[in-house]
């Protein structure tokens, strides 16, 4: 990862605490983790947000989840259709790291 890139995600975070928890918000829906949206709308209502903001978080969040899901489907499906399968995974490993 570039220097610049770390310095700047190594900062303590500057923004406003409602703004930082409708982040979390989202990134949490689109993560599938109930009890980190159920933790941050939490946050996020003690930090004085309006709930309409927080359904618009909430509803970004889902439109990203279903297009990622979407994209990540198709992308699935186009490797049926790829010959050489065999010598991508020939290492036995994920390019992720989970196995």
């Amino acid at each position: 990862m570039n220097s610049d890139v770390q310095s700047v995600l190594s900062q303590k975070a500057k923004l406003d605490p409602a703004i930082d928890e409708l982040v979390a918000v989202g990134a949490s829906a689109v993560a599938n983790c109930q009890c980190c949206v159920k933790y941050h709308v939490r946050m996020t209502k003690n930090a004085g947000t309006k709930i309409e903001k927080i359904v618009e978080a909430i509803k970004t969040a889902k439109s990203v989840r279903a297009e990622a899901a979407s994209k990540n489907d198709k992308f699935a499906s186009s490797l049926l259709q790829t010959e050489d399968l065999e010598s991508e995974s020939a290492t036995g490993k994920c390019d992720c790291g989970c196995s």
